[in-house]
């Protein structure tokens, strides 16, 4: 029997997940799982929440909770929606169980021991008034890049560059504001570039993978360096040696060991404490990682890395389908700023298989995507109840009311009726395929189609008419054998995706469930209990209420804001005069704009000065749409020293500003070239 081991990237138990997440890492491995074992295969379906790390008690210390308090409020919560979403995991852990700290220091022993780490004394940012080193999320301060005045410690929010805390200029701490210094520690350090040749052996096994995926894993192979994988701080799995007292593992070293550990721990909570091995070191074990797309360089490098360094031959990820992302209504997805929807809120209103059908059918496979709350009406109402309901509503009621409930027997094919089974098996094989390559959106449309062409062949048939003839009551029951038949394939295919539906439908067909491969089943002659409405059609006002509640909780986190006491940066040291005239400004003409590959917010503008043309990053691409710059005019620092922003060289400055909305002031009657005073 193929074993098949589904993990699900553990979630930060610093807050609540949303639909953006759910749809990620989330639902689609919950759907392959309920497949997989569908398909009669020997499944193991772990997770849990990631309870270490700086972004749990950033979090906590701004909540006034320790650690574990917040860890221990949210885990509970996520788990709480999981449940509400009728998830299948085989055990959801935690990684501050008693039982991950053993095998995640074992992990960093033998990387140790077979010379894949080595210690470094580094520099690092420290607060004398916090009297600790401060990890980047701790950090803001300027960017080295663009100069913005708020860049996080690790990347830039204006253009995007990523980049270390210590590259920051004047570094303060998120929590106190205060200044931090450089001090020298000493840290451990994971030699990925040491793997680089096995990494690459590794993934020319992998051509099958998601181009997006693949990419990025090469890419990130090739400018692979010695990474830190310990940090300067309590809450976390100590470093297990003498000389590295108050010292913790990153948190991205321990997290996707939790997968293993969740396994170790689902053992002994059934009595068999080796069984997690008969998933984690056996070869022909097809391990899938459910991911968002910002994981996977953990997933597709640094994770196998660490696996190839151990002495036990534990399994390496062989498919990993990343998700992209999914927006809500036009904006990102933010808590913070009130754009949003609770989950938990949400489902007093709908059903967990409306939401999962509705979160598959705009899955973000290949490119971001869109949650609106009119296409979530339309999904439900035009799909849900029009196609897929009707159609079994109509025949199971036909039955009860011409049949007394009994399923009639398969008489003498029609060449309609074959073609109609025809078409039946052929969707059943494209809704397989699309299973097994992870593609939720085809299963949407398999589904649909199953269902119109089960509406047609209704339709054309005409049973209501048939009923009137008495020569026509083989063909009758022939129509409805068929249509129950598809039926019962729309409840196995539907089965994974909307589960308890499919089980309501099983129900009324007056069996318990089936496996896949008996979706074309015969059907026994028996009574069959009356059906039931499976959806409810949602209204207009619903959806509009729904839209204003969104808009009027963004427009109070703003209004929050706004009433907050405002906090400025100090000024920066004097200049004169001469500092600003070294500048030199010049008009100059966009002649094209395009977006930079796989930065949401850089911008490659090639412009024209008059006496010469040059091409100029701007990080202004999360506010401006670039089809809308070429002819502007602008004003630039033309005597800037070229820098190079994710590959691209930057040959000058675009003059640019805002507060809520980001403009570039046109000069159009100023001729390119011209110097600006």
């Amino acid at each position: 029997m193929q074993k098949v081991l589904i993990t699900s990237a553990l979630p930060y138990a610093n807050g609540i997940l949303h639909f953006g997440h759910m749809a990620g890492a989330y639902l689609p491995a919950d759907i392959a799982a309920r497949y997989q074992r569908m398909k009669g295969r020997d499944v193991h379906y772990v997770s849990g929440s990631d309870e270490y790390g700086v972004a749990i008690t950033l979090s906590a210390e701004l909540a006034g909770r320790t650690p574990k308090e917040q860890a221990e409020l949210f885990h509970k919560a996520n788990l709480d929606l999981f449940l509400k979403l009728n998830f299948s995991f085989d055990h959801y852990s935690r990684t501050t169980w008693e039982g991950h700290q053993e095998p995640v220091q074992q992990f960093f022993l033998e990387l140790l021991n077979n010379g894949w780490i080595e210690p470094k004394i580094t520099e690092q940012l420290y607060s004398e008034t916090e009297m600790r080193f401060l990890a980047d999320r701790y950090v803001v301060g300027t960017c080295p890049k663009c100069g913005y005045a708020e860049a996080r410690g690790d990347e830039c929010p204006s253009c995007g560059s990523s980049f270390d805390a210590l590259d920051l200029k004047n570094p303060r701490s998120k929590i106190t504001g205060s200044p931090l210094v450089k001090k020298e520690t000493k840290h451990w350090f994971l030699l990925l570039d040491k793997f680089k040749p096995k990494l690459q052996a590794w993934l020319e096994t992998k051509k099958h993978w998601k181009p997006n995926v693949l990419h990025f894993a090469q890419e990130y192979i090739e400018g692979l360096k010695p990474r830190s994988i310990t940090r300067d701080m309590s809450w976390g799995i100590p470093v297990p040696l003498e000389e590295a007292e108050g010292k913790v593992l990153y948190v991205w070293f321990d997290a996707p060991i939790g997968y293993m550990t969740a396994s170790m721990e689902w053992s002994k909570k059934i009595g068999r404490p080796e069984r997690w091995k008969d998933y984690w070191l056996d070869p022909n074990v097809k391990l899938i990682h459910f991911i968002g797309k910002d994981n996977i360089p953990f997933h597709a490098v640094t994770f196998p890395a660490m696996v190839m360094g151990q002495n036990l031959p534990l399994k390496l990820v062989d498919e990993l389908p990343a998700n992209e992302f999914l927006n809500l209504e036009g904006k990102k997805f933010s808590k913070s700023e009130g754009w949003s929807i609770d989950l938990s809120d949400f489902l007093t209103r709908y059903t967990a298989d409306q939401i999962r059908y509705g979160l598959a059918a705009m899955a973000p496979e290949t490119a971001d995507a869109e949650f609106t709350f009119k296409e979530f009406q339309n999904r439900c109402n035009s799909e849900l109840v029009g196609k897929f309901g009707n159609f079994i509503h109509r025949t199971l009621s036909f039955l009860q009311a011409n049949f007394q409930g009994v399923t009639p027997p398969q008489g003498n094919l029609d060449e309609d009726d074959k073609n109609f089974i025809s078409d039946l098996k052929k969707y059943f094989v494209e809704a397989e395929e699309a299973y097994e390559t992870f593609r939720l959106r085809k299963v949407v449309q398999v589904l649909m189609e199953i269902s119109q062409r089960a509406n047609v062949y209704f339709d054309h048939k005409k049973p209501w008419a048939l009923k009137k003839d008495p020569s026509k009551k083989e063909e009758l029951e022939t129509t409805l054998y068929l249509c129950i038949q598809a039926i019962q394939l729309l409840a196995v295919v539907a089965s994974p995706l909307i589960p308890e539906t499919s089980s309501k439908i099983f129900s009324f067909l007056g069996i318990e469930s089936l496996k896949w491969d008996d979706a074309f089943a015969p059907l026994h002659h028996r009574p069959l209990p009356s059906p039931t409405t499976l959806f409810r059609k949602i209204e207009d006002e619903e959806i509009e209420k729904e839209i204003q509640n969104l808009h009027k909780l963004s427009q109070k986190h703003q209004m929050q804001e706004s009433t907050q006491e405002q906090t400025f940066l100090p000024l920066k040291p004097e200049i004169s005069i001469d500092d600003v005239d070294r500048l030199d400004l010049r008009v100059a003409q966009i002649i094209s704009a395009e977006r930079v590959p796989k930065s949401k917010k850089l911008l490659k503008l090639q412009v024209d000065l008059g006496f010469e043309k040059r091409q100029i990053v701007a990080g202004i691409g999360h506010a401006i749409d670039p089809d809308t710059l070429p002819g502007k005019r602008v004003v630039i620092i033309a005597n800037l020293k070229p820098a190079t922003l994710m590959g691209v060289e930057s040959q000058g400055m675009i003059l640019a500003g805002g507060i809520d909305t980001l403009e570039i002031p046109s000069l159009t009657l100023l001729p390119p070239g011209l110097p600006v005073k």
